[in-house]
């Protein structure tokens, strides 16, 4: 059977950002920017994005270009006779799975406060708020029929294929998500104290970010680089492997990162001056979507129309990767055990809604497990498990994989990276991908567990 192509390169760049561009770029970034001086964190992270993120973007899309193939079989396609490295294609299903187990449920509860702002019941004291989130997360029979919608939208548009569905649908949502975007930034910096806000954002400030830490600074930069393309487990690989050689894969590359980048950047010109105009914290994490903005809109005129458009704009972000990362598993299954579609797409949606009810039920039946340690709950295990490992281990994979003798080798990486119109990946970055990139991954690998542990 002919390999499934995109229908146009806008599709495959909106798509491949779709699956980059998550929630992360909302709830972490713009915070850690602000924390470490605004423009002297930017420029540290636009750093590590060139020199970590970007060479394994393109490593990944040139080996599924090259094979044609899902990263279950891409590496067996590619790989010299007599090696092993097929036996690292697990990590494909595996990495997928665990990012879905908890991301699906996150997802879940983006759709459930658009319509809980929309129907006006998060119009509350500020005071409650808190108790508010705490209580739809202590629902479980309510949150897994979030999750299940969430995860029913998205295998019912992998089904229709790559083409009708994916591309068309994630397209769309992208468009949408820009404009929207551009919208609630636009009001949040026409807000009284709103460019005070942008001030605190992107302005240098260098004594911020000595008193965060120049160490710290580094490491946080070095992580979200590193984390913000969900590198290591092959869902950009699928969709190089539905990639044209039209064009060079250094250049598609870079416009999905400089994609990735932008929408990050303007989620701080939506925080951080809707915070200030308001005189609200702006903290991370959970806590800033749904305690902290939700406040903000309640002040602010017009607040329920502008909150219901922010959380449809989380949600198109949650639901662009999760279609992109089911379509990973999906191809997986068709691809290294040659089911249809239809069968893959059944068959995972039954296993996946299954597996997401532990993430569910770790914020109240299940609450009292505890994995690592207190405090803790099943969905930082998942994320553990997913973030501090498989993503450093399928980099390092690929890393070397694509760099050595022993595996597809520079030369073949280099020339299928350079088919095509376009720029040219730099060969006299050779040594430091194939000797000091994977070192930085392995600190990357434990740093994390220094950090979790100790």
């Amino acid at each position: 059977m002919e390999r499934e192509r995109m229908a146009s390169r806008l599709g495959f760049l909106f798509v491949s950002a779709g699956c980059a561009i998550g929630l992360g770029n909302v709830w972490r970034f713009p915070y850690i920017t602000g924390k470490y001086g605004g423009a002297v964190f930017v420029a540290v992270y636009l750093f590590f994005l060139l020199m970590l993120a970007l060479p394994l973007l393109i490593m990944e899309f040139s080996v599924g270009r090259a094979s044609r193939q899902n990263l279950g079989n891409a590496l067996r396609v590619l790989e010299p006779s007599g090696t092993r490295w097929h036996r690292m294609g697990w990590i494909s299903l595996v990495g997928s799975y665990l990012l879905m187990m908890f991301y699906i449920p996150v997802a879940g509860w983006m759709l459930f406060y658009v319509w809980k702002m929309g129907a006006g019941h998060l119009a509350l004291p500020p005071s409650h708020m808190p108790a508010a989130f705490g209580e739809m997360l202590s629902e479980p029979v309510s949150m897994t029929c979030w999750a299940v919608a969430v995860s029913a939208i998205s295998f019912s548009v992998c089904a229709l294929g790559l083409q009708k569905g994916i591309e068309r649908v994630v397209k769309f949502m992208m468009s949408g998500l820009l404009i929207i975007m551009a919208g609630l930034a636009l009001k949040a910096v026409s807000l009284p104290g709103g460019m005070e806000g942008v001030s605190f954002y992107l302005a240098p400030d260098w004594q911020r970010a000595m008193d965060a830490g120049i160490w710290s600074l580094i490491n946080d930069a070095m992580n979200q680089a590193f984390f913000t393309l969900g590198l290591g487990i092959g869902s950009m690989c699928i969709f190089g492997s539905y990639l044209s050689k039209e064009h060079t894969i250094t250049q598609e590359s870079l416009l999905i990162v400089g994609l990735d980048t932008f929408v990050a950047l303007i989620s701080g010109f939506i925080i951080f001056p809707a915070c200030f105009a308001f005189n609200m914290e702006p903290g991370a994490g959970p806590g800033l979507v749904f305690i902290t903005l939700p406040n903000v809109f309640n002040e602010m005129s017009g607040g329920r129309f502008w909150g219901t458009l922010f959380f449809v704009f989380m949600s198109a972000a949650a639901l662009t990767t999760v279609i992109t990362v089911v379509e990973n598993i999906i191809s997986y299954c068709m691809d290294v055990w040659k089911w249809s579609r239809r069968k893959s797409t059944w068959v995972n949606f039954a296993v996946l809604t299954i597996l997401t009810l532990p993430c569910v039920l770790g914020f109240n039946v299940l609450s009292w497990i505890h994995p690592l340690g207190e405090g803790t709950n099943l969905m930082d295990l998942e994320d553990f498990l997913l973030s501090n490992n498989l993503l450093s281990i399928g980099a390092l994979t690929f890393m070397l994989f694509c760099c050595h003798k022993r595996g597809w080798g520079w030369e073949k990486f280099i020339a299928e990276t350079d088919t095509g119109s376009g720029i040219r990946f730099p060969r006299l970055l050779r040594f430091y991908l194939t000797w000091i990139l994977p070192m930085v991954v392995a600190f990357v690998f434990i740093q994390g567990y220094i950090q979790r542990f100790f």
